[in-house]
């Protein structure tokens, strides 16, 4: 059964050795993974977007435990209060789903588990605090997701939605220098746009995200 995009994002966000999120995706993974989850829909043809909405185009349920019930809200959603437009945008539902992003990862976390490609760990922070770690049983998918990504930056053929949606939302947050050397991430920038942009969706999505982290960015230092 091949890996949702959700749960290739997991993957691509843990250090394979300490089972932690890798730096580079810690503060902003909620958003990114809130991301996945709608492009996920998206690819079964269940949500669009337009400039300034996001939309259900089939409230029929997928049968994944994960993606329903966030159909099931947005297919139910009333929009903005009277006077103010129509459906909420892509922007408002990443930022409202990455407020639930613990119960999100958690989930895509015990699939993984379930599959065999991670294993769970109790341990503990500085000796002191509990934590949850989970190491990688089996690289061969996070390869194999990485692979499939390098691929298509490193190649003039127009790819699957699926990767370019991936690509657009690694990029926006933060994670291809955890697929490409720093040497080839410059050189492959180009590309990694023109794949990231082909599509309104990929557009949609990366935009929003991209505008949050900068948000995040900037506020940090004060938080």
């Amino acid at each position: 059964m091949p890996l949702t995009m959700p749960e290739e994002l997991i993957l691509l966000m843990l250090d394979d050795r300490s089972g932690r999120l890798n730096e580079p995706a810690g503060p902003a993974s909620g958003d990114a993974v809130a991301c996945a989850i709608l492009g996920e829909l998206a690819l079964h043809k269940r949500l669009e977007t337009a400039p300034g909405r996001l939309f259900v185009t089939d409230p029929t349920p997928t049968g994944d435990p994960l993606l329903d019930p966030v159909l099931a809200r947005i297919a139910a959603d009333p929009g903005p209060a009277p006077g103010e437009g129509g459906p909420h945008d892509s922007r408002w539902w990443i930022e409202a789903l990455g407020l639930e992003a613990e119960g999100f990862r958690e989930a895509i976390l015990a699939r993984l588990v379930a599959r065999g490609i991670l294993r769970e760990e109790e341990g503990r922070f500085l000796w002191i605090f509990p934590e949850r770690r989970y190491p990688a049983v089996s690289d061969k998918e996070e390869r194999e997701v990485k692979a499939r990504l390098t691929g298509v930056i490193f190649d003039d053929h127009t790819p699957a939605p699926r990767d370019s949606l991936l690509i657009g939302l690694a990029r926006a947050a933060g994670l291809l220098p955890l697929i490409l050397a720093p040497d080839a991430l410059e050189a492959a920038e180009p590309r990694i746009a023109e794949v990231a942009d082909l599509d309104e969706l990929s557009r949609s999505l990366g935009n929003a995200v991209r505008d949050i982290f900068v948000e995040m960015a900037r506020y940090a230092p004060m938080m």
